[in-house]
């Protein structure tokens, strides 16, 4: 044998990785197959079947606190289930996100409905940019089912941790899903110039500046609106991102592209009830900071500027 050819265990490694890779490439044909129809490939459905027949350990965002909900109000923890959508925007930069989050978010409600879940809480969204105009759309959260109930054709959605979840249906006041709103527009009047010149004046306020993009995010809320009015009767808008970004065009004034993009829970509940829950007076006694003052902003999701939490 020569000095360069491969041993038994090469051979081995070769076939394996060989094996691998087919594998791979068979997966992803029948994930293209089962999104073309609008379903989930063989191999997901028989995960998520092992986990509504608990015959397969679950797997949950929930915390520690929140399993206690098992006992007390027979939530009980199925899976954990994603919705994902890489989306290339067209014409559209801002409609391209509100079309990637409604699309993972169908995703999302397929894989509760296949494990025989009635609501996903703890929901997480997260945004990872790419090139040629591009984004991935990911959402994580558990899948729940109550004791007493039977599987829901139409799982709710709900960006809320467990633990609040319940607490709104104690309430009265039921997340059914979540909406999104958008709106683009560009500033080309051409009375607005930006500042006169290079000269300082002192402080001014650049009114037209300002009630452009006042109009720009009122529009993203009206839609946002709208499409929670198909949902329920209100909206926790918890996300907001926007930006003004400026383009210079020669000999010309410049010109501002305004964009504005809100998310929220949807919630349904009658007029005029009130919260069942008193208000108790809490004494906190510790030394270091107060565990009960908040300094992050709550919520399931948020457009980070880093780029470990997926920039945009």
């Amino acid at each position: 044998m020569a000095w360069f050819s491969k041993g038994p265990k090469d051979r081995e490694a070769a076939e394996r990785q060989r094996a691998a890779a087919t594998a791979a490439r068979e997966r992803l044909d029948k994930w293209e197959a089962a999104l073309a129809r609008g379903g989930l490939p063989d191999f997901v459905q028989a995960r998520l079947s092992e986990a509504a027949e608990r015959r397969a350990p679950w797997l949950s965002t929930m915390t520690a606190a929140e399993l206690l909900l098992v006992r007390s109000h027979g939530a009980r923890p199925l899976a954990t289930v994603f919705g994902t959508c890489w989306f290339q925007f067209g014409a559209s930069w801002t409609r391209g996100h509100a079309a990637g989050w409604r699309t993972a978010l169908e995703r999302l409600v397929e894989e509760a409905r296949a494990c025989g879940a009635n609501a996903v809480v703890d929901v997480k969204l997260r945004t990872s940019a790419a090139e040629a105009d591009s984004m991935d759309y990911s959402l994580v959260g558990t899948a729940i089912r109550f004791d007493k109930l039977p599987p829901s054709p139409d799982p709710v959605v709900a960006t809320t941790p467990a633990l609040e979840f319940v607490r709104l249906l104690e309430a009265g006041v039921v997340p059914t899903g979540i909406a999104v709103g958008a709106h683009y527009e560009w500033l080309t009047d051409n009375s607005y110039s930006g500042l006169a010149g290079n000269v300082f004046t002192g402080n001014q306020p650049l009114n037209t500046l300002g009630q452009f993009w006042e109009g720009v995010r009122r529009r993203a809320h009206a839609e946002l609106r709208l499409d929670a009015a198909r949902q329920g009767t209100g909206v926790l808008a918890h996300t907001h991102f926007g930006q003004i970004l400026k383009r210079e065009v020669e000999k010309q004034p410049d010109q501002y592209l305004g964009r504005h993009i809100v998310v929220g829970t949807v919630v349904h509940t009658r007029a005029g009830d009130r919260v069942p829950h008193g208000i108790e007076p809490v004494v906190d006694m510790v030394d270091e900071a107060s565990p009960l003052i908040r300094t992050k902003a709550g919520g399931g999701m948020n457009y980070m500027n880093d780029e470990e939490e997926g920039a945009i």
